[in-house]
């Protein structure tokens, strides 16, 4: 617990944070959970089989609120600091299709209920999971998550996570809500609640002023995007060699490479992203994992490259949708972007789209359907 502590208290005396009521609730509350943890008999111990079942697991945290509250920052630095063997931080999304691909394989075994296995699976592979962005925003995640939880729950999980809504209001005005309530029930069960609504929103404030278009392309804008990038995810510009890549699953089937990925914030080229063919299923698993797009190299659009246009239209409806948020270098500005050719009208909806993603209003917005 103490060490939980000391690394929250030494941001705050660096100005790196600022003191938040509600946010040092947090910290004692993943501070206390850290020691119970390692308290907790480890898989295999004496005491553990003497028992003759995994002992009762932790009771987990739960963390909601706006966005830039500071979440992330708090589970990571919790993550980092609890000393156990068996933990595992995953972003939520990407651990549900993980999910229903081993359901997938499970079901062709042809051997009852594959739930059970699945989570038996998963807990025996990580005890604590730290969820980033939990938001539930398809059927068929919804269906299944009461069942699979209460599975893993009853093995011995503990769960952390992040998410911009309360419990009450996941899957809102979902189809067959009805289905998706005990979720919601286990998690009032299973973990402690702590809202994380403060006043400082730390992503917008380390952004500062700074444009979200910037016009034109070039040396100057690839150094903001840059600055940008290094001052949302706190990776030292020094390492700028080394930024992590990722490669993200698009419907099961296939990948898709990030050229640089960390703490929700993905790096793309436009000719990465609109010059290749690609789908709205590339663009929607792009929206759902990442709350932050940068985009370096827009170009101007007209009939010479109606494919790539056509492609962005899809790229901006996708992160849009998901409140995702977008800094980019182009080289015009929203309204100048498409003006000839073919699509050009319909394309002022995206420019007015472009628009309104660079308002205060939209930026406050939390990542994900609504």
């Amino acid at each position: 617990m103490t060490f939980v502590l000391d690394r929250y208290n030494q941001l705050l005396r660096a100005g790196e944070l600022r003191p938040d009521r509600e946010q040092q609730a947090a910290v004692l509350a993943l501070a206390a959970l850290a020691t119970d943890l390692e308290a907790t008999p480890k898989r295999g111990s004496v005491l553990w089989r003497a028992l003759g079942r995994p002992p009762e697991p932790p009771k987990g945290v739960y963390l909601w609120g706006g966005v830039g509250r500071g979440k992330s920052m708090l589970m990571d630095l919790f993550f980092s600091c609890v000393d156990i063997r068996r933990k595992r931080r995953v972003h939520f999304h990407e651990f549900m299709l993980e999910v229903h691909q081993r359901l997938a394989e499970e079901r062709k075994k042809e051997a009852g209920d594959p739930i059970a296995p699945v989570a038996a699976a998963m807990v025996g592979e990580a005890r604590l999971i730290a969820f980033d962005e939990m938001v539930v925003n398809n059927t068929a995640d919804a269906a299944i998550l009461s069942r699979l939880f209460t599975a893993m729950w009853a093995r011995g999980l503990t769960v952390v996570a992040t998410s911009n809504r309360p419990p009450q209001d996941l899957y809102k005005d979902g189809l067959n809500r009805g289905l998706f309530l005990p979720f919601i029930d286990l998690i009032g069960e299973k973990m402690t609640v702590v809202p994380l609504n403060g006043p400082v929103d730390y992503r917008r404030d380390r952004l500062g002023q700074m444009d979200m278009w910037l016009v034109p392309n070039g040396p100057a804008a690839t150094k903001a995007l840059s600055s940008a990038f290094f001052r949302l995810t706190d990776y030292p510009p020094e390492d700028r060699a080394h930024v992590p890549t990722e490669d993200i699953p698009v419907q099961g089937a296939r990948t898709l490479h990030v050229p640089k990925s960390l703490k929700g914030v993905s790096v793309f080229s436009f000719k990465r992203l609109c010059g290749e063919p690609r789908g709205a299923a590339d663009y929607l698993a792009i929206a759902r994992r990442f709350h932050t797009v940068i985009i370096v190299g827009i170009p101007r659009l007209g009939p010479e490259n109606r494919n790539e246009a056509a492609r962005f239209v899809t790229l901006v409806d996708a992160l849009y949708e998901n409140n995702v948020k977008l800094i980019a270098a182009a080289d015009a500005s929203p309204d100048q972007l498409y003006t000839k050719g073919d699509g050009a009208f319909e394309f002022e909806r995206t420019a007015s789209r472009l628009e309104e993603m660079q308002s205060d209003r939209y930026l406050a917005k939390g990542h994900g359907a609504v």
